[in-house]
């Protein structure tokens, strides 16, 4: 009888930015639920994504890099997003770098002291590490230092250990129902995802050439027939952002709408329409009422 008894459990997955966290959510589920890019900070919302598999349902939440510096409203948005899932769930993993240890993990670190939960620390991208005899030190420096209950070093991007870390995982979760339905893989709406989408693309394309002071809403979102038009908002801050996310002739904005709508029409499984437009709001990101309104809501 207790072979039919379902598992559920939160995991929250942490750390500063770009050490992999979107990466390994998209790879422990197996497909794309959370955006990417080699530039810091491109998650800004925590992000869930729900791998069922038998009786067992994990629940994983990607969250913002936390980090030191807080400039910007948008910037301690970012910090309260990721700090609020390290609370009430049943398992935390713990992302960092290699064979690197910042001031920003180990702000990660004591905030995960004071949340309680029990931590996986993950040492992702041990493909890159050029002095393999390095690495087992260096798990021996962390356990010493962070008493995580599990150290496990692995390659988000390239499927290593990820079956171990999925088993170690399975350990921790409590028995219960599953929160969502077997087939669901993301608790966010169809509008959020293509909105991350189109962000992804802008991050992709411009690298450095554009700020984090940009983002996206969509406006319009409506079926004709078989066909979705969608419409969609792109903030910038300043004017020369604006030339810069446009392009000669508008030949930037048109390449990132198309390798958007190709990434869209994948998701949703058919066929788009979509339209980008770029306007000019000059502070938006250090205005706490525009954040809401873009859907930023406070914590």
């Amino acid at each position: 009888m207790s072979e039919q008894v379902s598992r559920c459990g939160f995991v929250a997955i942490v750390g500063r930015p770009n050490v992999g966290k979107s990466t390994l959510l998209n790879h422990m589920l197996g497909q794309k639920v959370s955006i990417t890019s080699r530039k810091p900070q491109t998650t800004r919302n925590n992000v869930t994504g729900i791998k069922t598999e038998g009786r067992d349902q994990i629940v994983f939440v990607d969250t913002p890099g936390l980090h030191k510096h807080e400039p910007r409203a948008i910037n301690r948005y970012m910090n309260r997003a990721a700090g609020s899932a390290m609370k009430d769930v049943d398992l935390v993993i713990f992302v960092v770098d290699r064979l690197a240890w910042t001031e920003e993990d180990e702000m990660v670190a004591r905030q995960l002291e004071q949340a309680g939960s029990p931590v996986i620390l993950a040492v992702n991208k041990v493909d890159k590490i050029d002095d393999k005899n390095a690495l087992l030190p260096h798990l021996q420096s962390l356990s010493a230092r962070l008493g995580a209950d599990e150290i496990i070093p692995l390659s988000a991007l390239r499927g290593i250990n990820l079956d171990r870390l999925q088993d170690i995982i399975l350990n921790y979760l409590p028995e219960g129902p599953h929160f969502y339905d077997d087939d669901q893989f993301t608790d966010r709406s169809a509008r959020f995802m293509v909105a991350e989408i189109i962000r992804e693309k802008i991050t992709r394309q411009l690298g450095d050439e554009l700020p984090h002071q940009m983002a996206v809403e969509i406006e319009e979102y409506k079926h004709d027939g078989k066909t979705l038009h969608i419409g969609a908002l792109i903030l910038v801050e300043r004017d020369g952002q604006k030339r810069i996310l446009i392009g000669n002739q508008g030949d930037r904005i048109k390449q990132i709408g198309q390798q958007a709508r190709l990434d869209i029409e994948a998701l949703l499984d058919g066929k788009v329409m979509l339209r980008l437009w770029v306007k000019v709001k000059s502070g938006w990101s250090d205005d706490e009422r525009a954040l809401r309104s873009l859907g930023y809501d406070d914590l």
